[in-house]
């Protein structure tokens, strides 16, 4: 398991907002929305993720070791939020998620040969 489905601070630590066209209520959308609360016209967001401590409703269990509800049908920031960097170095996301949390900083992968 990687530590980016074993670990959850990054849904209790950002809000997760994204295009409302996400949202499985548009056509090709794929995040149920029932999971959502609106922004504004163009913008929805996971709900919980907008409150002062933001955590997202669909993260089951505690951090570390919880796990998304929808997580083949999450939106794109989600997707698009990596532990690692193309390099191999934590990302400033992950890592203030996790501080934010607690936990250490990941280590730096090491390079594939």
């Amino acid at each position: 398991m990687s530590v980016c489905t074993s670990c959850g601070a990054c849904c209790a630590a950002f809000r997760v907002s994204f295009y409302w066209a996400e949202a499985d209520d548009a056509p090709g959308g794929t995040v149920p929305v029932d999971t959502t609360e609106r922004l504004g016209p163009h913008l929805r967001c996971m709900r919980g993720t907008s409150a002062r401590d933001p955590r997202c409703q669909q993260l089951r269990g505690e951090i570390p070791g919880a796990r998304c509800a929808i997580y083949a049908s999450r939106p794109s920031p989600c997707r698009m939020l990596e532990p690692y960097d193309e390099q191999g170095r934590p990302t400033a996301q992950c890592a203030k998620a996790r501080s934010l949390h607690g936990l250490p900083v990941l280590t730096p992968q090491k390079a594939a040969d």
